[in-house]
């Protein structure tokens, strides 16, 4: 089996870390991602500081196929991740042409000190989805998207199809049984099916089930044949439904 593409997130931003907003982008990209069938590996979130982001995407972006960052892009004094990465990547900060260009078709009369900051970019930034209203950064394997929720779906969504891979296939299992009472089955069922992606996730306010379990894998026999011996082992009582 081919291996796994692999990705990680930086999220730049005080105001997630400090509960001002709430981040939305990283749920997102990881529903997408996974149903491309890559492997989200990290999610780091990171305040608006140059040197933090730096040293993380200098530790992440060697690990991972893609490493996404969400934030930290725009005309104001903590806009700072095209500066990180520029540091992480030890290249300049340079204004590119194109997005000048694009500006000041937006702009009625000259181009202030804002304006110029959103036109800068990581030295040898290649413009990605350039059919969108503005452009999408990437250098390296890495893409500087923004922090704005709509926009960053719009983003995500016009590149996704470039990371399109072997899918995961998904069984899911609603039980009325607590999860102590089934925690033998599910470690017999990994035991026998040791490359399974096996989950299982409590609730205290759903009425009509107490856990939901999930199998995964890219082998969809192998999944079926997981779900099989797991249904043998459970009292026949205990399954809500099966998804």
């Amino acid at each position: 089996m081919a291996r796994d593409t692999t990705a990680a997130l930086v999220v730049v931003g005080n105001e997630i870390l400090s509960g001002k907003v709430a981040d939305s982008n990283s749920t997102f990209l990881a529903r997408e991602l996974r149903e491309l069938g890559v492997s989200l590996r990290r999610i780091v979130v990171v305040p608006d500081e140059v040197d933090v982001i730096a040293q993380t995407v200098r530790e992440l972006a060697p690990t991972v196929d893609v490493l996404f960052t969400s934030g930290g892009v725009g005309p104001t004094h903590d806009d700072v991740t095209i500066a990180g990465v520029a540091r992480a990547l030890d290249r300049a900060v340079v204004r590119h042409p194109a997005i000048e260009g694009m500006l000041q078709q937006y702009v009625r009369g000259p181009l202030n000190d804002a304006h110029r900051k959103m036109a800068e970019v990581v030295e040898g930034t290649e413009l990605e989805c350039e059919q969108l209203r503005f452009p999408t950064f990437r250098v390296e394997n890495i893409y500087v998207l923004p922090g704005i929720p709509e926009i960053f779906r719009e983003k995500v969504l016009a590149l996704r199809e470039r990371f399109a891979g072997a899918p995961f296939h998904l069984r899911t299992l609603y039980l009325r049984e607590m999860e102590s009472a089934i925690a033998a089955h599910l470690n017999r069922v990994l035991d026998e099916f040791p490359d399974l992606l096996l989950g299982s996730y409590p609730t205290l306010d759903t009425p009509d089930y107490r856990v939901r379990v999930t199998l995964e894998s890219k082998d969809a026999a192998y999944v079926e044949r997981a779900l099989a011996a797991l249904l043998a082992l459970l009292p026949p009582d205990a399954v809500v439904r099966t998804e």
